[in-house]
């Protein structure tokens, strides 16, 4: 299995490298995306052309996005009803832009598509990395203090958590990140019951996995 990545920054995607090895059982091997993005506008607008780069240009399988969810509307289980769509919610809008790509390409590279997997993270992908470390973060909380008007962290908290300042260099924000995510490598159980943003991205990548080896899930 051939996997590229899309995501918010190269700590993000560090994170994701160890978090898809995990979930397939091995780690895949890997293609570039072509383009890189720098926050959640730029995920959401290279990703067509990432997509038809790698369509037509190269044998990868599954391109795998990420993105913060930040404010936005929480993906719920709800939104996974056949035809909905919620256009604050980000992981609704980052499938509709893989539909709207993908609809009209014509078959190349011996497949008829990339398969994709796509996951959010809520609030942020430091929420993801203090999984099973600090029993006070998780989807669940945050999606409350929402209801509530009062939200029980805020993304800078989740940063200090992490990293002990809100504002890391790169090379210790990666170096961090890949420690505590690594703490889920052989077991990502509690991380997809905590956050299921993070769940539909496993579920995406099993599934994606079950029909390249010729067993539709």
């Amino acid at each position: 299995m051939k996997v590229a990545l899309l995501s918010e920054s190269p700590a993000d995607e560090a994170v994701l490298r160890e978090l898809v090895a995990a979930v397939l059982g091995g780690s895949p091997a890997w293609s570039a995306a072509g383009l890189r993005a720098r926050g959640w506008p730029s995920v959401v607008q290279v990703l067509p052309a990432v997509i038809r780069h790698l369509h037509f240009n190269t044998d990868t399988d599954t391109l795998v996005v990420t993105a913060d969810a930040d404010d936005s509307v929480v993906h719920t289980a709800a939104h996974e009803a056949p035809g909905y769509f919620h256009p604050q919610c980000r992981l609704c809008q980052l499938r509709a832009v893989f539909r709207r790509t993908t609809r009209k390409l014509p078959p190349a590279r011996g497949r008829n598509r990339v398969l994709r997997g796509v996951g959010v993270a809520v609030p942020a992908l430091e929420a993801w990395l203090l999984c099973g470390r600090d029993a006070t973060v998780g989807e669940s909380a945050w999606i409350e203090g929402q209801s509530a008007g009062r939200a029980p962290y805020t993304r800078a908290e989740l940063k200090w958590r992490v990293y002990g300042t809100d504002r890391p260099s790169l090379p210790y924000e990666i170096r961090r990140a890949v420690e505590e995510i690594r703490r889920h490598g052989r077991d990502t159980r509690r991380l997809e019951h905590d956050f299921p943003g993070f769940g539909v991205l496993a579920r995406d990548l099993r599934e994606d996995q079950a029909m390249l080896h010729g067993h539709p899930p």
